[in-house]
């Protein structure tokens, strides 16, 4: 499976973080088509003291934990409007953006493609194709949720970074892989299973 994946500026990074994580020990994720804005570059680094520069595809490893040579992740220039995402005749599953900014989520509905993130994008939703957004902001204000309902309607998955707490989270790590593992899903890759809802066990949950 071939994949694209976007990080934008919005605070977040440890979401794109463990979602490439968790692609590379999947086994079925051959490659993953990495973008990432400039303001991604600054807030990964702030949140989780990431050093990357953008194409630095050793730093990118590095921070995933892949080997340094690992060839799994391919990592494109923002303005490289001739990279493989941008083509719908390249063959892939489809492009998750995570975390997904205001910004980007209002350029993508509105069709701009000024950059790959944007074009990637639009070639997504153009070929049919699986696109999610993990829109991370609040609250939303009308705009916000009229893009996402317009990127709805196009068939984008409107995706919120908003974690479950019923498998009881002990730490951040858990907590985000909760979402991470909804993401996956969302593409039919594999995770350990230990978020997912089982039912009622014998106890009666009270809705009210």
């Amino acid at each position: 499976m071939e994949l694209t994946l976007a990080i934008t500026g919005a605070s977040g990074s440890i979401y794109a973080h463990r979602t490439l994580a968790h692609m590379a020990a999947s086994g079925v994720v051959e490659r993953v088509n990495l973008i990432m804005s400039r303001s991604a570059l600054v807030v990964a680094r702030v949140e989780m003291g990431a050093k990357i520069e953008e194409g630095d595809a050793r730093a990118v490893n590095e921070w995933v934990g892949l080997p340094a040579d690992s060839k799994l992740i391919r990592f494109h220039r923002l303005d490289n409007m001739a990279a493989a995402p941008s083509s719908g005749s390249h063959p892939q599953a489809g492009m998750v953006v995570v975390p997904c900014s205001m910004g980007t989520l209002g350029a993508i509905a509105s069709g701009a493609g000024t950059n790959l993130i944007h074009r990637a994008a639009d070639v997504t939703l153009k070929e049919g194709r699986r696109l999610v957004l993990v829109v991370r902001e609040t609250p939303y204000n009308a705009v916000h949720l009229e893009n996402m309902l317009r990127l709805a309607h196009a068939g984008a998955r409107v995706f919120p970074a908003s974690p479950g707490f019923y498998h009881r989270p002990q730490t951040i790590e858990q907590l985000v892989d909760h979402l991470v593992f909804r993401l996956l899903d969302q593409f039919g890759i594999p995770h350990p299973t230990g978020t997912r809802w089982k039912g009622e066990t014998g106890e009666t949950m009270n809705a009210e």
